[in-house]
């Protein structure tokens, strides 16, 4: 089975998306899995655990992987990096390794969630962290607040999107927050890069791209198990966060999160789905064809609503109908402008800068 498609096939399938009615849509399945409480496991296919830890967030969990690799283990995704996340891993490392030690660290994209104990685990175990060149630089680069990653250009982008008065300032009063998470990171790492096959335990995992969500995210794909881990790329009940930041501000990762979603359409359709949050399911082509479609509809109330002009910031009712936080604030504003560039680069939507430096989104 090809697990791969080449730029020119995502491409060509993007070209004429043939999008279901939401009625035409089955919802996941869920197969009947012990939901693990933290610092314990449950074996999901042969030889891969499923680890569930606790956020400090909204979004109050995250799923981790541990797999079964020959004379030891392979630890994919690491959790946010503070004293609980890691007392809960002590506990795994005390009851569940059978004395087998960790040989790598493979890492799906750079959010604190994902990365946050990766160098405590390298340190831990002298072990190497795996991940995309993308993902390890942009980390070091939020890490160390430079070069288009910065909170203050951060700031002053969402100014230019006509954020103001008491929200501006209550952005700006919150500094930068990836350090809380992540406490240290990696000062090397082994590049993954797309096509990629993983020698885990005799199996082959194949690595898949995503853009859009994160730099270079990481999914793999295990034919001989039909499991695939998806990261943040294919989540089962909620759409990842899809932004647009200061360093890009022109960039549309709507169109390359809707064309990476194209590279999971080629698994069977009873692929294991191992997602970053929610349950594993079943269903991989139904929930493409779900995402697909929240995404359109999201683009055609853009488009409506912009029928005179319209900062990024007087979109968020549109797109979010729940009153929002200030960490939640800043992913939806990015958001709102991925969604609002990518109507800008179909020509639907032209984009007004005004003598203040502000932007305003109007219909062609």
């Amino acid at each position: 089975m090809q697990t791969l498609l080449s730029d020119a096939e995502v491409e060509h399938r993007m070209s004429s998306p043939d999008l279901p009615t939401p009625a035409e849509i089955p919802p996941p399945f869920y197969p009947p899995l012990m939901l693990p409480e933290p610092g314990t496991l449950t074996e999901v296919a042969s030889g891969v655990f499923w680890l569930r830890m606790p956020l400090p967030l909204a979004l109050n969990h995250i799923n981790l992987w541990l797999l079964r690799d020959g004379d030891g283990w392979t630890i994919v995704d690491t959790g946010f990096g503070n004293a609980a996340t890691q007392a809960h891993w002590q506990q795994i490392f005390d009851q569940h390794l059978a004395g087998m030690p960790v040989n790598r660290i493979l890492v799906t994209h750079n959010h604190p969630d994902h990365i946050g104990n990766a160098a405590w685990l390298a340190e831990r175990w002298q072990a190497p962290v795996w991940m995309s060149e993308g993902e390890f630089l942009s980390a070091h680069l939020v890490w160390r607040d430079l070069a288009g990653y910065s909170h203050a250009e951060l700031v002053d982008f969402y100014r230019s999107h006509g954020v103001a008065g008491s929200l501006l300032e209550m952005l700006a009063a919150r500094g930068t927050r990836y350090q809380v998470g992540v406490p240290a990171l990696p000062a090397q790492f082994r590049r993954i890069l797309p096509g990629d096959v993983i020698r885990i335990d005799e199996q082959d995992w194949h690595v898949i791209p995503g853009y859009g969500h994160s730099p270079e995210h990481v999914a793999l794909y295990c034919p001989a198990l039909q499991v695939l881990i998806a990261g943040d790329m294919l989540l089962p009940t909620i759409s990842t966060n899809v932004a647009v930041w200061a360093g890009e501000p022109d960039g549309d990762p709507v169109a390359m999160f809707l064309a990476s979603l194209q590279r999971f359409l080629p698994l069977p359709a009873d692929t294991l789905v191992l997602p970053s949050h929610g349950k594993p399911f079943q269903g991989v082509h139904a929930r493409v064809s779900a995402l697909q479609m929240h995404h359109a509809d999201r683009l055609a109330a853009l488009l409506a609503f912009c029928n005179q002009p319209r900062h990024a910031v007087d979109c968020l009712p549109i797109l979010f109908q729940r009153v929002l936080d200030g960490y939640e604030l800043f992913f939806a504003l990015g958001e709102a402008v991925a969604h609002l560039n990518h109507l800008m680069h179909r020509q639907q939507l032209n984009r007004i800068r005004t003598d203040d430096g502000i932007y305003r989104f109007e219909v062609v």
